[in-house]
Formats: C-alpha cells, sequence, structure tokens
C-alpha cells in the first residue's frame, strides 16, 4: 500500500486573511517523479486549474514549468495577496496509486483550528472542492466534530458558503467550498445549472470560464 504524505508545508504568510484548503497533490509530487509543466509548489500539476484560473484573474503571466522561477512568482503572488496555502490532509494511504480523493484511506488530518488559531488574521477558508466524501468541506467537519464545533449556512448554492465560531475567541471563520479546480471535476460543473443558464446565454463558454468567474467573486 502507498503511503501517500502530503510534499508540502503550510504556506501561510503572516498577512494571511485567506487560507486555500484542498486535500493532497498527485502522487508523484510525493515520490519526486513530477512531469514537464509541473510546479514543485502547491498546486503545481501540469494537469490542474488553480493556478490558471488565478493566472487569468489577476493576469498574473504565471510560467507553468518546473523552475525555481515559477515558484517564486507563486509566493510572491499569495504573499501580495494575503493568502495561504495549507491542504488539511497530512498523509493517506492509497491501495492504487493515483490523485482520487475516494481513494484515499486511513488518512490523517492537519489540525486547521490550530493553523487558524496560530494565524488570527485569517477570516476565510477556500475549500477547493466541496462536501463529498474526502472533499475538504468533508474533512474539516470531521475536523470540527472533535472540537464539538459545527458549519453554519450562509448560503447553500454552489460555491456553498458558511460560517463556523471559534471556542473561546468568538472569532468567526467563513468558508467558501468552491468547484474544485480539477479536470474530474469538469462533469459536476455541467450539471450546475447556474453553467447551463450562462451555456444558453454564451455558447463559447466551458468550464474554465465558469470556475474564473466563480474564483474571481472569493480571491
Amino acid at each position: 500500500m502507498f503511503h501517500h504524505s502530503h510534499p508540502y508545508p503550510p504556506f501561510i504568510p503572516n498577512n494571511a486573511t485567506k487560507l486555500i484548503v484542498g486535500t493532497l497533490p498527485p502522487p508523484r509530487f510525493t515520490t519526486g517523479d513530477l512531469k514537464v509543466g509541473d510546479v514543485h509548489f502547491c498546486y503545481g500539476s501540469r494537469d490542474g486549474q488553480l493556478w490558471p484560473i488565478l493566472d487569468r484573474i489577476f493576469k498574473l503571466n504565471l510560467l507553468f514549468e518546473t523552475s525555481e522561477e515559477a515558484i517564486k512568482q507563486r509566493k510572491e503572488f499569495l504573499q501580495r495577496q494575503s493568502i495561504g496555502i495549507c491542504d488539511i490532509v497530512a498523509s493517506a494511504k492509497r491501495d492504487k496509486i493515483d490523485a482520487s480523493d475516494l481513494g484515499m484511506q486511513g488518512v490523517e488530518l492537519r489540525d486547521i483550528i490550530q493553523v487558524l488559531e496560530r494565524n488570527p488574521k485569517i477570516e476565510t477558508l477556500l475549500f477547493t472542492g466541496g462536501n463529498s466524501k474526502n472533499g475538504p468541506e468533508y474533512f474539516f467537519r470531521k475536523l470540527l466534530k472533535r472540537y464539538e464545533l459545527s458549519l453554519m449556512v450562509v448560503d447553500s448554492v454552489v460555491p456553498r458558503i458558511h460560517y463556523v465560531v471559534l471556542p473561546n475567541s468568538e472569532r468567526k471563520i467563513t468558508t467558501v467550498s468552491l468547484t474544485a479546480p480539477s479536470g474530474a471535476a469538469n462533469r459536476a460543473v455541467g450539471s450546475l445549472q447556474a453553467y447551463k443558464d450562462m451555456k444558453v446565454e454564451n455558447p463559447n463558454l466551458n468550464t474554465l470560464d465558469f470556475r474564473v468567474m466563480q474564483y474571481a467573486k472569493h480571491f
């Protein structure tokens, strides 16, 4: 069984007010067998869409290559925009070596509540996925149960918005469950009524365009 450990520590600038929370990068980032076009940093898979989305929103002219400059560009952007990254899964085991969230077993979580307590400026968690099994919101809900906390609904329409009040501080944290920035989520995007309505108005609209519009509201 493959032990899939997270290859990157949290990247949280001191000024961070938002925190991107996902699960695990593809196994090749753990083993170091990167593909041409991968960036050796969080969400650096050449097949992933987070950085292409942010590149379009902020007009970053990012490099998409395995280089130190590409890493530097992303870190500098996060610092400028007061955004951190801390995926909720520290490690998992897999029978099949792939990037499927559903394939994760024996999951060990990072304690995001403690991360929030250490970073008092963070106000918003941006989940790169929803509450389906082994998604970031799903695991966050499991973590909250340890603290006898739960998410309160603000908006139930995708991207769903909730909030939680941290214990002992009365600090309110907003969570936004974005549509996952992966090709595997394209089918889910296609089934959304909002996407269908936009597609009627603009037949050239694609699933990446839809994500760009969705993410722009929250980044």
